[in-house]
């Protein structure tokens, strides 16, 4: 037995051994291939791990927001929820289709395409409405999804909606303001670096990726948004009464040249723009080239009186009322034998004018007609501006002269004759408009000395004549106001040649009539039930001024109006302003969030922006359904300060 264990070998060692080896030598290959991966890969397998686990993204700003002079808000944005689709990853066409033809309402053949496509990306519905994007949450079809858009509302309705203009889906400027300042008012990006876990759920956001301010720049305009609603409540007014095509009202200050008001009627609502006429998005004070009429008469005067070819008291036989220049006859529509200049004016005798026009000679009253503006644009920076008709002086004949001595045969837009008044009440220097408060622009043209002050004062005066009882602006008369006015009634051009039976009715008033501060314009296209200037669109022009006069407090409550079957002062100085712009909403400042829950979305934003809140507008629609933070609850410390985590939410529906 002893024997038999001698006989056998001890392997132990060697086993021990060999595994020992094996163990060195694949721990050798490990630090051999670490070394490999630090030393000649390590670079390239970082960047990768990086791009697998980390991504840039970007967040698109909001759309810069409109403003009026007094910081009522006229243009923003709010959030919306549009529809993707990633075609790769869906799993089900045809359930897919399906569902989102019936959530969306929308064509299954037309979605079915765009499911079918080999692009990664697709559009299937933008902009959709909350309850639609609720559906599809609840849907859960993979390779479907949602993403945060922002869309233009116009919480002001059809206000100054021309003006304004409006925008297409994607965010970009097509007319009006929106148009002009299109560059500056879009929103840029940002990009962020997202770190992600293994199954790609975002983990954290590095705020030190952002590149700029991501938000468009604010827009501010020089309209007054009450000014302009009483603009347009008064041109509606008109154009029902008389069944009148289309109006204009143009309310400027004098003094610094600022467009308080640009009324258009029919009006546009630009949050309705798919259902709009192209002819109710025209801005008309600058894209519509009218005949003036009388309205241009005082020009004539004033130059007249600048080359010392007539005095105010200069008598003008005016033929009684009819009187021939070659060919043509010139009437009067009140006939009248020598009358003194000024008494021509006032009771706006074309033939008067004629003879003064054709004895000043078509070179010069051309030369001053330039000076003024006409013939030229404004230089505003509206989209479609018309530059007017004026036709070189060397074409003129003796017909011609006298008609555009009083008026026809030259054609204007209303904001070539706001800029030639603005001459008259600047004691004879040009100026020009303005409509935009900031960004800052600077004016492009130098100002002109057309009349001396002393010819400017004189107009003035003799257009005061026009308002007094015997005048023909009588009906503009504001007692205990001084006013400088003229009437315009332009037998507008007929299609066949000639002159038809409609009329452009207009008025032009300065208030007060000796150191103008206001400056109205109205006009009334193809009045129906009458058509003198007189008539139609001298009320509307008073009744512009006394609510902005009275905006103003510069009328006394006890002043009346005369005028046979005229409202008074105080009855049109109290007329309440309509919802569509209400009264300025008094200051809360109790230290609790008010409930604004179930207010339109104007008069919402009238009340965050005056407490120093512009708060982020989530939804579609014009109504306020839910607020954060809600009602009651103290306000946000530092909602006067940009960028803070005080963030005011309001939802719409």
């Amino acid at each position: 037995m002893a024997q038999d264990n001698t006989r056998r070998t001890d392997h132990s060692g060697i086993k021990i051994g060999f595994v020992t080896a094996l163990f060195a030598i694949a721990l050798g290959a490990l630090w051999v291939r670490t070394g490999w991966v630090q030393l000649y890969e390590g670079d390239a397998l970082a960047d990768q791990a990086s791009r697998q686990s980390r991504a840039a993204e970007y967040e698109y700003g909001e759309r810069g927001r409109i403003f009026d002079r007094n910081g009522e808000m006229l243009a923003t944005s709010v959030e919306a929820q549009s529809v993707f689709a990633r075609p790769h990853e869906i799993e089900n066409i045809d359930v897919a289709a399906d569902t989102l033809s019936r959530d969306l309402k929308l064509s299954r053949r037309s979605v079915y395409r765009k499911l079918k496509s080999r692009k990664k990306f697709v559009w299937i519905k933008r902009q959709v409405s909350d309850r639609e994007a609720g559906a599809l949450n609840r849907a859960g079809l993979k390779g479907i999804r949602l993403t945060t858009e922002y869309s233009r509302i116009y919480p002001n309705g059809h206000l100054a909606g021309q003006l304004l203009g409006f925008t297409d889906i994607d965010g970009r400027g097509r007319e009006g303001i929106e148009r002009v300042f299109n560059k500056s008012l879009s929103p840029s990006k940002a990009e962020f670096v997202v770190q992600r876990d293994a199954t790609g759920r975002h983990l954290y956001l590095d705020a030190h990726g952002r590149e700029m301010d991501v938000n468009g720049q604010d827009v501010r305009l020089t309209i007054d948004t009450h000014i302009q609603h009483a603009a347009e409540q008064a041109l509606a007014n008109s154009i029902s009464k008389y069944e009148a095509r289309a109006g204009i009202v143009l309310v400027v200050d004098v003094k610094s040249g600022d467009i308080l008001a640009m009324a258009n009627e029919p009006f546009f609502n630009p949050n309705t723009v798919r259902s709009s006429k192209p002819s109710h998005r025209r801005l008309r004070p600058v894209t519509d080239i009218y005949e003036p009429g009388s309205t241009m008469k005082p020009f004539l005067i004033a130059a007249a009186l600048q080359e010392g070819t007539v005095t105010p008291d200069t008598l003008i036989d005016c033929e009684n009322g009819r009187w021939k220049v070659a060919r043509r006859v010139i009437r009067d529509t009140h006939p009248s034998r020598w009358l003194p200049v000024h008494k021509v004016l006032r009771y706006s005798s074309n033939i008067g004018m004629a003879k003064i026009g054709l004895n000043l000679g078509s070179g010069v009253y051309y030369d001053y007609l330039t000076k003024l503006g006409f013939g030229e644009k404004t230089h505003l920076g509206l989209p479609g501006e018309s530059s007017g008709i004026l036709r070189p002086p060397g074409s003129w004949t003796s017909v011609d002269l006298a008609c555009i001595s009083f008026g026809q045969s030259i054609g204007v837009t209303a904001v070539q004759l706001a800029r030639a008044f603005l001459c008259l009440a600047n004691q004879g220097a040009t100026r020009d408009l303005n409509l935009i408060l900031s960004p800052r622009t600077e004016r492009k043209n130098a100002s002109i000395q057309v009349f001396t002050p002393e010819t400017a004062a004189t107009v003035l005066k003799m257009m005061e004549e026009v308002v007094q009882e015997d005048g023909t602006g009588r009906s503009a008369r504001i007692e205990g106001i001084t006013m400088a006015g003229k009437t315009g009634t332009a037998q507008k051009a007929s299609k066949n040649g000639g002159y038809g039976d409609q009329y452009l009715s207009s008025f032009v008033a300065l208030v007060p009539a000796r150191d103008p501060e206001l400056l109205v314009i109205t006009m009334i296209d193809e009045p129906q039930k009458a058509n003198y200037g007189s008539m139609v669109a001298a009320p509307v022009c008073r009744e512009v001024t006394v609510r902005t006069l009275a905006y103003h407090g510069q009328l006394s409550e006890t002043l009346h109006a005369t005028g046979e079957g005229a409202p008074t002062v105080d009855e049109l100085a109290n007329e309440p302003l309509d919802e569509a712009v209400p009264a300025p909403v008094a200051r809360i400042d109790d230290g609790r969030v008010p409930n604004i829950e179930g207010m339109p979305v104007r008069r919402a934003l009238e009340t965050l922006v005056r407490m120093g809140i512009v708060p982020v507008l989530k939804g579609k629609g014009m109504t306020v359904k839910r607020q954060e933070p809600a009602a009651g609850k103290p306000w946000p410390e530092n909602r006067s300060k940009e960028g803070t985590d005080d963030v005011f939410v309001l939802w719409l529906s």
